[in-house]
This record gives C-alpha cells, structure tokens and sequence, in this order.
C-alpha cells in the first residue's frame, strides 16, 4: 500500500475541525509567552471519567515541540463559519502566530492562559496526562480542566476528501 492510497482512504471519514492553542513560556519573568494555534481533525474524546481527549500532532511540529515542554493547551471546536480560522492556521510555511491571531475574537482561557477562539461550539482547557510516539506523529492525551459551549447553536466545521465541508 502507497502513502496515497492510504491517505485517500482514511480522507473518507469525515473529521470535525478543533484550533489547538498554546502559549509558549515566557522569556523573562516579566513577559508572556507568545500564542500558537495548529488546526487539527485527528481529535477525540478518550474517557469521561476522568474526562480525557487526545490530539495527533505531527512529530517536530511547533505544536509539538511546544506540548513537549507546556503541558496545558486548549481546544476549539470550529463552526462551520470558522472555516478562514482553520484555513489560516493549518498554512505551510505561514506567517507567525502572533500575526494569525490578529483579528480574530479570542479570549485567555483562566487555567491555561491559551487562546480560546469566541464563538467556537465548544472550549476545553487541557493538561497533557500522557503522549504516546505513534509513527510519525504523537498523540497527546490530555485532562479536560473546564469545558465550556461559548456558541452551542452552530454547526460543526468538517472535513472530508481534503476540504472543509458543512453537514447537510
């Protein structure tokens, strides 16, 4: 089997849309860490008790190397009117993070200090429990530490077959 019959398999289950968001430590003591956001479609819901999600991130990736070494995230859940937000974070050899927030409703999650993008159908704020080396990615698993639906009458964001699709 090819790399691309495997990806044009798997490109048949349909996946929500979540932007994972970090803070990179701080420099100094008097500073604060710079965001970072990665949008994802390999995320789930683990356990419900205790309440746990997993993320696959690419391996050497920012978001990567940043959970590495900051063990509290966050997840939005996009709607389907967030499809630029998920475009703009998932660009190659994009532009840096701080520029990528711009412009975009957000608020700092109270436990994590990570961007919680306004208007998602749902926030969670996380703390890596366990990360799993899975061939060319890891999976993060993380600890739900508060839940919140900031827009729960939206439809989700997916994608299938290599684009971003509405239900329906």
């Amino acid at each position: 089997m090819s790399n691309d019959e495997f990806r044009a398999a798997l490109s048949r289950l349909a996946a929500g849309v979540v932007l994972i968001t970090a803070q990179e430590p701080p420099l100094d003591e008097h500073g604060r860490g710079e965001d970072v956001g990665m949008t994802a479609t390999a995320f789930m819901s683990v356990s419900l008790d205790p309440p746990l999600v997993m993320v696959s991130l690419r391996n050497d990736s920012r978001m990567d190397d940043l959970l590495a070494e900051q063990p509290l995230w966050a997840v939005s859940v996009l709607t389907e009117g967030q499809r630029q937000i998920a475009g703009r974070f998932a660009m190659k050899g994009r532009i840096s993070d701080r520029l990528l927030f711009e412009g975009i409703p957000c608020t700092r999650g109270g436990i994590t200090g990570a961007q919680l993008i306004g208007g998602a159908l749902a926030t969670l704020e996380c703390r890596t429990e366990q990360r799993v080396l899975a061939g060319d990615h890891t999976l993060v698993i993380g600890r739900v530490l508060t839940a919140s639906l900031p827009s729960a009458d939206g439809e989700p964001l997916t994608y299938f077959k290599g684009r971003y699709r509405q239900l329906g």
